[in-house]
């Protein structure tokens, strides 16, 4: 990621080999805004808009090579449709933009005063977050096993300093700035978990990487192997297990631990480093992409990251119970009986609903911590990519306040989330006919069945159940989004425990 500054002034004033400035479409603020930013270029760009090659609309891009140098105009669109995500989106399209030139610092300009304090729903600082996010969002690039590098020198940004015209934000500038490149790393290293190959990260290397975050954070790291898991009597990790080569690990991470007076929050991540299915085994088509089926314990180590940078006053635990699903001589059968630590015994439908069964164990192993709220977050459910596609998380959950809370998180971060009801007749589709609950509830409403399976094992703890199934990997590049792993569910869960503080 580039170094990132802020600045105070006006092109004429900041050196940069690119500039990049946001216009919004009205009249009257696309006049202020060129006036008050480049007022040498104004007679240029009221040529581009008479002409319509550039009138500010949303997703409109142009670049002038000038003798005041090269400048990319982004449209910002209408003051009424304009939002956080618009400011996110507007910066990711600037450094496309500026990343096909030669262009080792890029200035990006911030929106005029007017527009942030009037018509933006959201503080300046907020502002500068999200214009961070999506500039340094959409740099990334996976590409840690490439024998040989671009010796282009286009799209090699060293620099990225962020502009404002009014002198007194320069503290605040600094903040936001500070603040989105800790969320930024975050995200790029959920998304180098997610996007490696399950040959290098497998159970025990996840563990490792917890470890060594630990160390680095201050966090208390505890690894669970097998003997232990076993102590623990963790029958749905074990079970997944038993078809693998690789033993399974059980991550516990607990930031601020010495603070035992807060009542934590208990963040739960999927950790199934390749699911093949199992016996239930998956078509081939694709299956490479179940290498991401650990996004949600890549996302829980991601927020544990930004957390303890961003010195957040809660006490946070990580629970991540860490296997493959393979289909090993040893391997779950379907038909097989399964007993849980807290004694419920569960039927096996099918292997290929596996996740549900080890996150089991980490909320029974939760229940120790009375937590303030549990979250489990996990690429859970193709059910749920049914119903929403890869626009939005499938929420679920007990509590009002905690679901209201993410709401307005997704809404913030544009990590949207929709909630799916769990009503007493969704229960009713999980019982089993010989163990007291089946892993699998039919061929309608998965995504919520999957959430009541899990439902069971909270022991009426404040709840929120995540499926990001549909949102944590995506076939096509967005703005600021790669394809591939996006690295969901950090920004999200941050802003929550921000806003929960």
């Amino acid at each position: 990621m580039p170094k990132c500054t802020g600045h105070y002034g006006t092109p004429e004033r900041i050196a940069a080999d690119v500039h990049a400035i946001p216009i919004p479409s009205d009249s009257t603020l696309f006049n202020k805004t060129v006036k008050q930013i480049c007022p040498d270029l104004k007679s240029l760009i009221a040529e581009l808009r008479e002409n319509e090659d550039f009138s500010g609309k949303a997703d409109e891009t142009v670049t002038l090579a000038t003798d005041a140098g090269r400048f990319v105009l982004v449209g910002l669109g209408d003051t009424d449709a304009m939002g956080v995500e618009r400011v996110r989106r507007v910066a990711a399209q600037a450094m496309k933009e500026a990343s096909k030139f030669v262009a080792p610092t890029v200035a990006l300009y911030s929106p005029l005063e007017e527009i942030v304090r009037k018509i933006l729903p959201v503080s300046f600082e907020e502002t500068v977050v999200a214009m961070m996010e999506g500039a340094l969002m959409s740099l990334y690039s996976y590409d840690a096993f490439r024998k040989e590098k671009s010796d282009s020198k286009k799209g090699k940004i060293k620099e990225l300093k962020l502009v404002t015209a009014d002198e007194g934000y320069q503290s605040r500038l600094k903040k936001g700035i500070q603040e989105a490149q800790i969320l930024t790393d975050a995200v790029e290293l959920t998304r180098n978990l997610a996007n490696a190959p399950a040959n290098v990260v497998d159970a025990d290397a996840l563990a490792k990487e917890a470890t060594s975050l630990g160390k680095k954070l201050g966090i208390k790291t505890v690894i669970l192997n097998k003997k232990e898991i076993v102590a623990n009597k963790m029958g749905g990790l074990l079970a997944v297990n038993q078809g693998s080569k690789r033993e399974p690990r059980f991550i516990v991470m607990e930031y601020n631990d010495k603070k035992q007076r807060l009542k934590p929050y208990v963040l739960i991540g999927k950790g199934i480093t390749f699911d093949s299915g199992g016996l239930s085994i998956k078509p081939s088509s694709a299956m490479e992409e179940m290498k991401t089926d650990m996004s949600g314990a890549a996302a829980v180590l991601g927020t544990m990251y930004a957390v303890a940078k961003l010195k957040l006053p809660i006490r946070l635990i990580a629970l991540i119970p860490a296997t493959d699903n393979m289909t090993g001589g040893g391997a779950l059968c379907p038909g097989d009986i399964i007993t849980m630590a807290n004694g419920t015994t569960v039927e096996v439908k099918n292997t290929d609903a596996e996740g549900r069964l080890v996150l089991a164990d980490a909320l029974i192993y939760a229940q120790r911590y009375k937590p303030r709220a549990l979250i489990d977050i996990a690429t859970l459910t193709g059910a749920v990519v049914v119903a929403l596609a890869s626009h939005a998380t499938g929420m679920m959950g007990t509590d009002e306040e905690l679901l209201e809370a993410m709401q307005e998180a997704g809404g913030k971060t544009y990590e949207r989330v929709w909630e799916l009801p769990l009503f007493d007749e969704y229960g009713k589709m999980m019982e089993s006919d010989i163990a007291d609950l089946k892993n699998l509830g039919g061929k309608w409403g998965g995504a919520i069945t999957a959430g009541m399976f899990l439902k069971h094992f909270t022991a009426d703890m404040p709840w929120v159940h995540l499926d990001i199934a549909g949102t944590a990997n995506i076939d096509k590049a967005t703005d600021y989004q790669p394809k591939g792993a996006t690295g969901v569910g950090v920004r999200l869960l941050t802003r929550f425990l921000q806003q929960m503080k």
